[in-house]
C-alpha cells in the first residue's frame, strides 16, 4: 500500500493514534518515546505492514517543518537566567566539541574502510560527511527525555545539555552542506570560502532572530485581536518566516529559528504561557510525525548489512571520540567535575536529526548516500537504546542526579505582564503552634492566601479560617517580595 491523497489523511492519523497508544506502555518500562515513535514506523513499513514511502525529498521537508518548531520550543522554553553561567562552555561543546568529535570519527570511519570485511567503501571527504551528519547531541530527544521524565541534575547540567542539544544542531548542519558542497565541486571551494560561509550563517541568523524575536514581540503587546487564539497562529508563521528569510541569504535558519525562540521566551510578551502551551502541543505533534515517517523511509532489511560498521562506527563515538571532545573542550571549566563531564559525554543522543541530515547526501546523490543513511540510522536506534534507557540510571549512578520538583497541587495561570507569582506552601505543625489561623501567621507583606486544599476540598480564606496540617495554601506575590520558606 502507498500513501494517495485519498488515504494520507485515515493512515497518517492512524500512524499517529497508534504511537501515542504504544508510548504509554514504553514509558513505563523506561523505554525512549521517541524510539518508539521510530520503531512505529518501522513496523508499518515496507519490510512491515507493507506501507510505502521512499521519499527523501519529503521526509527532508518535514524533519525541516518539524526542526523548525522543536528548536523554536526549546529556545522558548529556555530562561536565559539558567543558561548564563553555562554559556560559555554550552557554546564551546555546540561548535568545537562538534567538530573534533566530527574530525576523530570521520579519521575512523576512513581507516575502517580499508578493511574488506567492513563492506562499506568511503573517501575521505565521505567519511568526513558520514561523521559530520550524526555529530550533533539530537534537540528532539535531549528535551524529550529530560523533561518527560523531569529529571533534575546537580551542576547546572540539564541547562548545559539543553543549551548543546539546542545549538549544535546548526553546526552539524553546516558541515553537512559544506562536506555536499565539497564532494560535488571538488577544487573550487577553498579553506577562505569555508570561513566566508559559516561567517555568513551565524551572522544572518543572529541578527535576523533577534531583530524578529523583538519585531514580534513588539507586535503582539501591541497588536489588539478579537481571537486571542490567533495570537498563537501568528507565532507559529513567524517561526517559518524566521526560517525562509535567513536560509534565503544564506543564514543558518536552524539557528536563527532557535535564537528567536530564546528572545521571545525571555520578553515580556501577552499571553506567553497560552502560547508557550500551543507549542509545545505543536512539538509533540511533528516529533510524532518526523519519527514515523523516518520510520517508514527506511528499509530495515538493509540495516543488516551495515550492522558491523554501524556497531563500531557508534561505540567509537560513544566512548572513544565523543568523551575524548567533551573532556578536551572542558578540560578549562574547572568548576565541572569529571564526573558531570563523563554524564556530558553520555547524554549525546542521536535521534531525528541525523536522519534527516543523512537525506541531505541522498536528495545530492553523493556517491555511497544509501550506506550513509542506513549507517546513521542504524547506530541512531543503537544510541537511543543503549543510550536514550540508561540517561536516569547514569545521573544516580554518578550520584548528579536532585530530587524531583514537587507537583503543583494548583494549575492556575497569571498573564506573565504582571509583575506577580503563584507560590504554594504546604502547612505544618510548626507553623501552627503560635496560632491556627491566617491572621495567627504573620504572613509577610505583598503576599496574598487565594485559595486553600484540604485534600480533595478547596476552600476560600479568611482571616479567621482555622488551618490544619497538610493544607495547602496557594498565595499571590509581587516579585518585589521573594516568598518565605
Amino acid at each position: 500500500m502507498i500513501f494517495t491523497s485519498e488515504n494520507i489523511l485515515l493512515l497518517g492519523a492512524v500512524l499517529v493514534f497508534v504511537s501515542i497508544l504504544v508510548s504509554k506502555t514504553g514509558f513505563k518500562f523506561g523505554i525512549p518515546t521517541l524510539l518508539l515513535f521510530l520503531l512505529v514506523g518501522m513496523f508499518f513499513g515496507s519490510d512491515g505492514l507493507g506501507l510505502q514511502f521512499n521519499s527523501p525529498h519529503s521526509a527532508q521537508f518535514i524533519g525541516m517543518i518539524a526542526l523548525s518548531i522543536i528548536l523554536f520550543t526549546g529556545g522558548m522554553d529556555t530562561k536565559i537566567s539558567d543558561i548564563k553561567p553555562i554559556i560559555t562552555p554550552g557554546l564551546i561543546l555546540s561548535t568545537l566539541a562538534l567538530l573534533l568529535t566530527t574530525l576523530l570519527t570521520g579519521a575512523f570511519i576512513y581507516c575502517l574502510c580499508m578493511f574488506a570485511g567492513m563492506n562499506i567503501q568511503f573517501s575521505l571527504l565521505a567519511s568526513f560527511l558520514l561523521a559530520a551528519t550524526m555529530s550533533s547531541t539530537d534537540s528532539a530527544s535531549v528535551f524529550s527525555i529530560l523533561r518527560s521524565q523531569k529529571m533534575q541534575l546537580k551542576h547546572n547540567l540539564k541547562p548545559l545539555l539543553e543549551l548543546e542539544s539546542g545549538s549544535n544542531d546548526p553546526m552539524a548542519y553546516m558541515l553537512t552542506i559544506i562536506l555536499i558542497q565539497v564532494i560535488k565541486n571538488p577544487g573550487e571551494i577553498g579553506g577562505w570560502d569555508i570561513a566566508i560561509d559559516m561567517a555568513k550563517q551565524f551572522g544572518y541568523a543572529i541578527i535576523l532572530s533577534v531583530l524578529i524575536g523583538k519585531g514580534i514581540v513588539w507586535l503582539i503587546n501591541k497588536i489588539s485581536l478579537t481571537n486571542t487564539a490567533l495570537y498563537s497562529v501568528m507565532l507559529l508563521s513567524v517561526v517559518f518566516i524566521t526560517f525562509a528569510i535567513t536560509d534565503s541569504i544564506g543564514g543558518n535558519g536552524y539557528l536563527a529559528v532557535y535564537m528567536a525562540g530564546l528572545v521571545v521566551g525571555n520578553s515580556k510578551v501577552l499571553l506567553k504561557r497560552e502560547m508557550s502551551l500551543f507549542m509545545d502541543s505543536l512539538t509533540w505533534l511533528f516529533q510524532v510525525i518526523m519519527f514515523l515517517t523516518l520510520g517508514l523511509l527506511v528499509n530495515p532489511h538493509e540495516l543488516k548489512e551495515v550492522a558491523i560498521p554501524g556497531i563500531l562506527i557508534g561505540a567509537f563515538m560513544m566512548f572513544v571520540a565523543r568523551p575524548l571532545s567533551i573532556f578536551t573542550c572542558l578540560a578549562p571549566f574547572g568548576k565541572i567535575p569529571l564526573k558531570a563531564q563523563t554524564f556530558i559525554s553520555w547524554v549525546g543522543l542521536r535521534g531525528a536529526v541525523p536522519i534527516i541530515f543523512a537525506t541531505y547526501p541522498v536528495v545530492a546523490q553523493i556517491p555511497g548516500s544509501n550506506n550513509i543513511f542506513n549507517i546513521v540510522f542504524f547506530i541512531t536506534l543503537v544510541s537511543l537504546v543503549l543510550q536514550g534507557m540508561s540517561i536516569g540510571w547514569f545521573a544516580k549512578k554518578l550520584q548528579l542526579d536532585l530530587p524531583p520538583e514537587p507537583e503543583k497541587e494548583f494549575d492556575i495561570l497569571i498573564p506573565d505582564e504582571l509583575s506577580t507569582s503563584l507560590n504554594e506552601i504546604a502547612v505544618t505543625r510548626k507553623m501552627l503552634s503560635h496560632g491556627n489561623t491566617l491572621a495567627t501567621m504573620n504572613i509577610p507583606k505583598g503576599h496574598l492566601a487565594m485559595i486553600i486544599k484540604r485534600g480533595e476540598e478547596y476552600i476560600i480564606p479568611n482571616g479567621q479560617m482555622e488551618l490544619h496540617e497538610g493544607d495547602i495554601i496557594l498565595f499571590i506575590s509581587s516579585t518585589e517580595h521573594i516568598p518565605e520558606e
